[in-house]
């Protein structure tokens, strides 16, 4: 039942003339499920190229989680202080182009939104804290990278929306990107459909550092592992292949999947490292040993779907890991955002998301960010645990040490179970 205008459960924001928020209050007696809290609508397009498109391939919170980024469509990125304005503040005016003709409304802290025109659809998106080179006062800033369609990554500055590097070498589609976390936030991976990952380093303008051949199907993603020591990437293929971001060398290749793989991620101590799948099941691995962890079947709800409609309902598109490491969400074509509770291994809740594409979580948890073929992102509230002490300590010791060095510890069998994770 849509919800009246002025209720204060509802509340309409725009962003732009081409764009809107939709807030929803929740709703006590939802307690416990996924709640949608706001949603990002793109509005009326304006005209552009016939090879743009609308889907929202891709969203990013940045690290601190102060900004969002949105492919909305259309070639255009749009970049908004988190949390969303809830202000009576004014907003943009747009000429037809879509820039901007009259002041930008603030965001938190002062924070503008900002909308990057990238000239081609935008796949890939990835924040990383970055220190130019010439910076003085050894100020770090926040850097977007976007990957496009035409295979360029265009990396920009995110406090002034200004364009930092144009990065060529791909000869087809930059599906993915991802960031070495730490000392080494400089260092940029991107996945792309010529079947390749390249490695780039912006302190050195830039530079093209490598070239990772070994898939034979187009990359779909790609993702380093928070300690910085793994890249995993994942292709139109039934494995995954794990990199050594030290050697870039190729150090296994992770088979279990019946069908195409296309997304994957690591857990925040690097010690899991979850692949999606076509095949309808995320497989849990530890990526030191290779060993398969645990399988996560997804059992379409038939109350869920729209059989007039010709899709295949089993197929994954991305999963996430919690900041906190307790959670899985994921993101399929039987129209539901699925969050897995790891020492359960199975769904405690589900959620409505027509035509999903990606999911994020937000850096400090709570928040699950979904986006669609539509052009839509999707804010839902998701299930948050106080950790207990002994998955601190667990989460502590595996950002230190390996499957293979928790081993050789001199401690009971249980405690080395439970520390590599052969209790799930």
């Amino acid at each position: 039942m849509e919800t009246p205008a002025g209720d204060p459960r509802r509340h309409r924001l725009l962003v732009g003339k081409e764009a809107e928020v939709v807030v929803e209050e929740e709703k006590e007696e939802d307690e416990g499920k996924p709640l949608l809290v706001a949603e990002l609508k793109p509005g009326q397009p304006q005209p552009f190229y016939w090879k743009s498109t609308c889907e929202t391939w891709s969203v990013a919170f940045s690290p601190d989680g102060a900004w969002f980024a949105w492919s909305r469509g259309h070639c255009v990125v749009k970049l908004l202080p988190w949390p969303l304005e809830e202000s009576e503040q004014s907003c943009k005016a747009w000429d037809r182009k879509g820039h901007c003709t009259k002041g930008e409304a603030r965001g938190r802290g002062g924070a503008k939104e900002k909308t990057l025109e990238c000239g081609q659809i935008v796949w890939g998106l990835a924040f990383s804290p970055w220190l130019p080179p010439s910076s003085r006062k050894h100020a770090s800033c926040l850097v977007l990278a976007t990957g496009l369609n035409d295979g360029q990554i265009k990396v920009w500055q995110v406090e002034t929306g200004s364009l930092l590097f144009s990065l060529s070498g791909h000869l087809d589609v930059v599906r993915d990107l991802s960031f070495a976390p730490g000392e080494s936030c400089s260092i940029l991976v991107s996945a792309s459909r010529d079947k390749t990952l390249r490695v780039w380093d912006l302190s050195q303008n830039g530079r093209q550092l490598q070239v990772l051949s070994g898939h034979v199907q187009w990359v779909y993603c790609c993702c380093i592992s928070p300690d910085g020591h793994m890249l995993c990437s994942a292709a139109g293929e039934k494995s995954a292949l794990l990199w050594s971001m030290h050697s870039y060398s190729l150090l296994r290749k992770l088979e279990g999947h019946q069908g195409c793989v296309v997304s994957c991620d690591f857990s925040p101590d690097s010690a899991l490292l979850a692949t999606a799948s076509y095949d309808a099941s995320v497989i849990l691995w530890d990526p030191c040993t290779g060993e398969q962890m645990r399988s996560l079947c997804h059992i379409p709800l038939q109350s869920s779907l729209d059989h007039s409609s010709d899709y295949h309902a089993s197929s994954l598109r991305s999963v996430c890991f919690s900041p906190e490491g307790l959670y899985l969400a994921t993101v399929a074509d039987d129209r539901l955002l699925r969050i897995w509770a790891l020492e359960l291994g199975s769904p405690v809740s589900f959620a409505p998301v027509k035509n999903g594409l990606c999911c994020t979580y937000f850096p400090h948890g709570g928040i699950i960010a979904t986006g669609t073929r539509d052009g839509h992102v999707q804010f839902w509230t998701a299930p948050q645990a106080l950790s207990s002490l002994k998955h601190l300590c667990r989460k502590s010791i595996r950002r230190f040490l390996s499957t293979y060095q928790v081993l050789a510890l001199p401690i009971p069998k249980k405690m080395k179970e439970f520390l590599t994770y052969r209790t799930l």
